[in-house]
């Protein structure tokens, strides 16, 4: 696997996790319009920049989907999934530094993890959480397949990914605070550590799972002719 490839996907996801945690801890924006517009824009300037290296994945749920799609090859998922992880954890432990040298040095609670029940924005139970992440990643797995195809949006195709992102997240932070992406719940996990390690099964699981089924559809509908 070329080292560049896989340091592509590592900096797009840092660069996706950076743009969770700016927004929702140091913005202030957790439960308004400005993580989702801030993780859109982030993952569409980043697709711009490296996806022509990598692809652009930064999720393992995207490599995954894109599998089941027949659009890209099953030896190289362990490979993107280590890259998007590390680059996860790396944008988490940066902020991490950042806020143990500002203020009192306290870590803000919940540190952005996503979890169900009492660690609900709403209040949302397992169940919730697990199908509104199931079917979220699906949508956006199957659009990412849709518009990437050699008939799909062609240069527009990041536009559409990240605007499809900040309309997920508008739609579902107080659920679970959103996931649909394995690699930012690993990351912000890491930190928060307790709960969110607890809970953290549901969203690799449920991205993974939807992930999947969105790139199953993308594959049965074919070609967009």
């Amino acid at each position: 696997m070329n080292s560049r490839v896989l340091f592509a996907e590592a900096l797009g996801t840092f660069a996706l996790v950076a743009a969770v945690l700016g927004a929702a801890l140091v913005s202030g924006n957790a439960a308004g319009l400005g993580v989702a517009i801030c993780i859109g824009l982030t993952v569409m300037a980043m697709a711009y920049a490296v996806g022509p290296i990598s692809g652009g994945h930064f999720n393992p749920a995207v490599s995954l989907g894109l599998f089941a799609a027949g659009r890209f090859e099953g030896s190289k998922l362990i490979s993107y999934w280590i890259a998007q992880v590390v680059g996860g954890v790396a944008a988490a432990v940066f902020f991490y530094i950042l806020f143990k040298n500002a203020g009192d040095g306290s870590v803000p609670a919940g540190f952005a993890s996503n979890g169900y029940g009492e660690h609900s924005g709403g209040k949302f139970n397992m169940l919730a959480a697990l199908l509104a992440e199931v079917m979220q990643t699906a949508l956006f797995i199957f659009i990412i397949a849709r518009v990437t195809r050699r008939d799909g949006a062609g240069n527009l195709a990041p536009v559409a990914i990240g605007l499809t992102l900040a309309a997920m997240h508008i739609m579902s932070i107080p659920i679970a605070n959103t996931s649909l992406n394995p690699a930012r719940s690993i990351a912000t996990a890491v930190i928060e550590g307790g709960w969110a390690l607890q809970q953290l099964w549901l969203f690799i699981l449920a991205p993974l799972v939807g992930g999947y089924i969105g790139g199953a559809v993308d594959k049965a509908l074919g070609d967009n002719r």
